[in-house]
């Protein structure tokens, strides 16, 4: 199983999970560095993201879209404030209008990714740390907490086509 932990802590306003995987730390960056591969899982399997711009770099911003089983479209966007190859992601990460512009840049949850050798495997820590309660509820009301899990889940099937 890929997720080992997932909690969710209103005083801290943050919702973390852990994964591990039997792969190298620079292995599991990629998976953040190449788009079609972030396409992948990023996104529960019944929402499949696609990145028609992915500026992998401090300051650069993603645009991405998940597409739902009905046709559906949920649009997003990320900007990068720290890329640590292959150790440290920090984005923020927002919802955007169909055209990927953001509908409040400063509406967002910023996004912190620790990647680090543990034993044998690689752990990946990702923390979404939110604005305020209001934002943070709203997001796990949407489903974010599980949608999470189920797409970083997908990933163990990408690392054993190596």
């Amino acid at each position: 199983m890929t997720v080992t932990k997932s909690t969710k802590d209103a005083e801290a306003l943050t919702f973390t999970i852990e994964t591990e995987f039997e792969a190298t730390p620079e292995r599991v960056w990629q998976l953040w560095a190449d788009p079609r591969q972030l396409e992948r899982w990023w996104g529960p399997p019944t929402y499949p993201a696609t990145f028609p711009r992915h500026e992998f770099e401090v300051g650069g911003e993603s645009r991405y879209y998940m597409t739902g089983p009905s046709g559906d479209r949920s649009h997003a966007w990320f900007r990068f404030t720290a890329v640590d190859e292959p150790h440290r992601i920090e984005l923020d990460d927002g919802f955007s209008r169909a055209d990927g512009e953001p509908v409040d840049p400063h509406d967002h949850a910023r996004i912190i990714v620790t990647i680090e050798p543990v034993g044998s495997v690689t752990r990946m820590t990702t923390v979404a740390q939110f604005r305020d309660l209001k934002q943070m509820e709203q997001l796990v009301k949407m489903g974010m907490q599980e949608g999470m899990a189920l797409a970083m889940g997908q990933i163990d099937a990408i690392l054993a086509e190596d």
